[in-house]
Formats: C-alpha cells, sequence, structure tokens
C-alpha cells in the first residue's frame, strides 16, 4: 500500500495533525491570555488590538506548521499548510454557530494566509527535523 500524506504510521500525540493543533491553540490560548493582562496593567490602547491578534493568529499557525512539519516524514509544506486550513476551518465554524456570522471574503483571504504561513513553517520544521 503507498503512504500518503494523509497517512502517518504515529498516532496520539506523536501524530504531526493533532500535535500541529495542540501547538496552535495552545498558543492562541497563552498569548491571548497574556495580552489581556498587558491591556489591563498597561497603557495600551485597544487600538492596536487589530495588529496583535493578527501577529497571535500568524506566530501561532507559523509554529503549529513548524512542529507538524518537523514531526512529518515528507511533504512539510502541505502538512504545515493543511493545519493552517484546519485552524481557518475551526474559526469559520466557531464564528458561524456561536456568533451567528455570514460567510464573507475576509475568512477566505485569512485562510489564504493561514496556507502560506502554515506551508512556510512546514517547510522549516523538515528541514530542521533530524533525519
Amino acid at each position: 500500500m503507498k503512504a500518503t500524506i494523509f497517512h502517518s504510521n504515529r498516532t496520539g500525540l506523536n501524530s504531526p495533525w493533532i500535535m500541529g493543533q495542540c501547538v496552535i491553540w495552545s498558543s492562541v490560548l497563552i498569548l491571548s491570555l497574556g495580552t489581556a493582562v498587558v491591556l489591563r496593567y498597561t497603557d495600551l490602547q485597544t487600538s492596536s488590538l487589530p495588529w496583535i491578534t493578527f501577529l497571535i493568529n500568524a506566530s501561532s499557525i507559523f509554529t503549529g506548521g513548524l512542529i507538524s512539519g518537523k514531526r512529518t516524514e515528507r511533504n512539510g509544506w502541505i502538512m504545515g499548510g493543511i493545519q493552517g486550513i484546519l485552524y481557518t476551518l475551526i474559526l469559520m465554524i466557531i464564528g458561524f454557530l456561536a456568533f451567528d456570522t455570514s460567510l464573507r471574503v475576509e475568512p477566505l483571504i485569512f485562510g489564504i494566509c493561514s496556507f502560506g504561513l502554515g506551508a512556510l513553517g512546514g517547510m522549516i520544521g523538515i528541514n530542521l527535523s533530524k533525519k
């Protein structure tokens, strides 16, 4: 049987799929809590919040792609890019179900950028892995 990118012999937390998403969501949570503390106890204005959330999402997707690419055997860019797409899809589902948002163009642009950042992280991650 020919192995594909979706078939991995690793399961559980060793799986690049699960570990990539765990890294993305945990870094988003930690960085968001850190941002909330900084906003509360400093003079940082909330007008800079869109740029901060952009940096939080970008760094989390890149790091998730990097870890995912590091844990896969080949095609790290695909693995990292799919991590970005999965993150975008989960955010779209949460936005649709919890906040009753309609489908717009912005999530599509965000998904393309997420794929690019995750793929870049996956390319670097596959080259950092010890083979």
